[in-house]
């Protein structure tokens, strides 16, 4: 028997990292998108989003599912970026949790960044040397909405600097996280919050979740932090509740679409802090995929069960 053949699309240097914790594989580089091409000896696929937020996903294959792959790893946490025929086919697995640090960091830097007023209070002058009020981290509340690998990792993190932690979650699943107060709505999140991070699957039912009557429900002066997916806010009533001030802030790591047009609000309104969806990108991230990637073939090719397997009714 040949060896194991795995399409990846990753780049070459993440597929030679690959090939050294897995050296009895053969591993073969594809390019994003519908894998055109792919050898009829290939078992499993690492499969890279088909689109960006906000484009078109490709129309299913005239005869379905047209591949002999027995396995689907994406690299990816959420399933948005897939076409739904891409489920119709072999098991397919999400990288739940491994960007959750990364992702929990970044929130907490954007946190830090809305209270002690960066970088707005550099200065480069004589003439604007004159302190500025700034407002502390410890005291204030953070609400999480979602809780899955992300709230996880950021609520203990959040507690340990002070913050009184909120979370709503769909499922009826316990929060485990002691200390962490889960609250009944939405509405008593957005009410009670002075920070709120949105931490859930793009979904049809999260699809503008965060609306005029939810942001009309705020507690004044609210910082609104989205790591996970542009849709979950609908961006005029965002732009409206930060034109009024009822949110001071809103730090945006995703959009939707994505790149934003030129021209958008968002890119030159001052009360919005703007990222080009890079909370994600640092060494952790890809070393945590590998490991989980690695240890998931382990159980494939033991013919144990795979872990975080998608759900499509949870989106992830």
């Amino acid at each position: 028997m040949g060896k194991l053949v795995v399409a990846s699309q990753f780049n070459e240097a993440f597929n030679a990292a690959l090939a050294e914790r897995a050296p009895d594989v053969d591993f073969l580089t594809l390019p994003p998108g519908p894998p055109a091409g792919l050898p009829h000896t290939a078992q499993v696929l690492l499969a890279a989003p088909f689109r960006k937020a906000g484009g078109a996903l490709p129309i299913s294959p005239p005869r379905g599912w047209p591949f002999d792959l027995k396995w689907v790893q994406l690299i990816s946490v959420g399933i948005d970026f897939y076409p739904d025929w891409l489920f119709d086919g072999p098991v397919v697995t999400s990288a739940r949790g491994s960007s959750a640090v990364a992702l929990a960091e970044f929130a907490l830097a954007a946190v830090f960044g809305h209270a002690k007023r960066l970088p707005g209070i550099w200065i480069n002058g004589y003439e604007m040397w004159a302190p500025t009020p700034l407002t502390l981290v410890e005291g204030r509340t953070l609400g999480l909405v979602g809780f899955g690998s992300i709230g996880e990792a950021l609520a203990p993190r959040a507690q340990a600097l002070g913050l009184k932690v909120l979370a709503v979650r769909r499922s009826d699943k316990a929060i485990d996280v002691p200390g962490v107060e889960r609250v009944a709505s939405l509405a008593e999140l957005f009410e009670r919050s002075d920070h709120v991070v949105l931490a859930a699957p793009a979904t049809p039912e999260t699809h503008h979740l965060i609306d005029r009557e939810l942001l009309a429900r705020a507690k004044p002066g609210l910082h609104l932090i989205n790591i996970a997916r542009g849709a979950l806010i609908d961006d005029e009533a965002l732009l409206e509740a930060l034109d009024d001030g009822r949110v001071s802030q809103a730090s945006l790591d995703v959009t939707h679409p994505e790149p934003l047009p030129p021209g958008h609000r968002y890119y030159s309104h001052p009360r919005v802090r703007l990222s080009p969806h890079t909370s994600v990108h640092t060494p952790d991230t890809r070393a945590n995929l590998a490991a989980k990637f690695t240890d998931n073939l382990a159980r494939f090719r033991d013919g144990r069960p795979l872990a975080d397997v998608v759900d499509l009714a949870r989106g992830y």
